[in-house]
């Protein structure tokens, strides 16, 4: 299924139905009192998070959802039906925008989390209400009131506890293939993942956490290089992002400035992000003898923050994987209980 994380939409909520102006009229009562029955209220439009959805697709192309309206009110004191209301089914993480504000509306988090987004118009009253003492024939009702209409954009963004990020083809995929149940594409070409992946890692029994796979970021990626910053929305609910180096570029690039292009990048694009915790994994360990990876690590820990942790891992023979999602799920854990 192709993968949709943006649409924009236009709601409108159904219109109250008018109340009604009658009187009684039977045989040998000619002059029977007010029988105006109300309308029925308009339909209202509820957003609702479904967690077997993860895009949406549904919205490229039908963009208006329209309520019915409730209906007129009768006589014989007859109330006009209100109307059903709709309800659009979203994936969980969808973040709701009013499109004329750009004010973020809310952000649905969980299994059936709804918001009603266009609150159906109220009904009008009939004429029978208005009857009194002094007024015992009333020619008066009210109309019913006008549904709400919004256009508004809906924007899915990944609900990961990990997310990962790096050049083009450093092993981004392959790692949240290995660790996770993930069905990430392999090759070697740059952008071979081309929309964000998430996996869900096991450590132990009932001990999980969730990682992304978005794509790579290069440099000047701000300018639109690349897929640009189009993706980087998915990692801003993440509690980690692990930064995945190849020690062994295709393109025989330094390592160490690989590693500035990604920070430098993602510092143009947010502050915020930036000061994530993030930890540096370094890749292909298994092409390194003793002597290169004491060099490398020596010259990694006096380039970069001491606060970053820094783990050296092979994808090929596994090693240091493991006890690097131990450490991953033990930090979310005490990120946790810290909250």
């Amino acid at each position: 299924m192709k993968f949709i994380d943006i649409a924009t939409i236009h709601v409108i909520a159904g219109n109250g139905g008018n109340g009604c102006i009658s009187f009684r009229r039977e045989k040998y009562i000619p002059k029977g009192g007010p029988n105006g029955g109300d309308g029925g209220n308009g339909g209202n439009i509820w957003i609702i998070a479904d967690r077997n959805l993860n895009t949406l697709v549904e919205y490229r192309f039908k963009k208006t959802f329209l309520a019915k309206n409730g209906e007129n009110g009768k006589g014989k004191n007859c109330s006009g039906k209100t109307a059903p209301d709709i309800y659009l089914d979203v994936p969980i993480g969808t973040r709701i925008i009013n499109d004329e504000t750009s004010e973020i509306i809310t952000d649905l988090k969980l299994h059936q989390q709804k918001i009603l987004i266009a609150k159906g118009g109220w009904r009008g009253i009939g004429n029978s209400r208005f009857k009194s003492s002094v007024n015992r024939t009333p020619r008066k009702r009210t109309l019913g009131t006008l549904g709400e209409n919004r256009k508004i954009t809906l924007e899915l963004r990944l609900l990961a506890d990990v997310g990962t990020l790096g050049l083009p083809n450093a092993g981004k995929s392959t790692f949240v293939s290995q660790v996770s149940k993930a069905k990430t594409k392999i090759a070697d070409y740059p952008f071979t993942t081309i929309k964000p992946i998430l996996g869900q890692v096991m450590v132990e029994e009932k001990k999980t956490f969730s990682i992304a796979d978005i794509p790579g970021l290069i440099k000047n990626a701000s300018n639109g290089s690349g897929l640009g910053f189009e993706f980087l929305k998915h990692l801003e609910k993440c509690k980690i992002l692990l930064h995945i180096v190849d020690l062994f570029p295709t393109d025989n690039s330094d390592p160490i400035k690989n590693i500035k292009v990604i920070t430098t990048e993602l510092k143009k694009y947010s502050l915020k992000l930036y000061n994530k915790p993030r930890w540096l994994i370094l890749n292909k360990t298994d092409l390194l003898n003793q002597n290169n990876l004491y060099y490398i690590k020596k010259k990694i820990t006096k380039n970069f923050k001491k606060e970053n942790k820094i783990y050296f891992i092979s994808c090929f023979d596994k090693k240091n994987i493991k006890s690097l999602c131990f450490d991953i799920y033990s930090f979310l854990e005490k990120k946790t209980l810290k909250q």
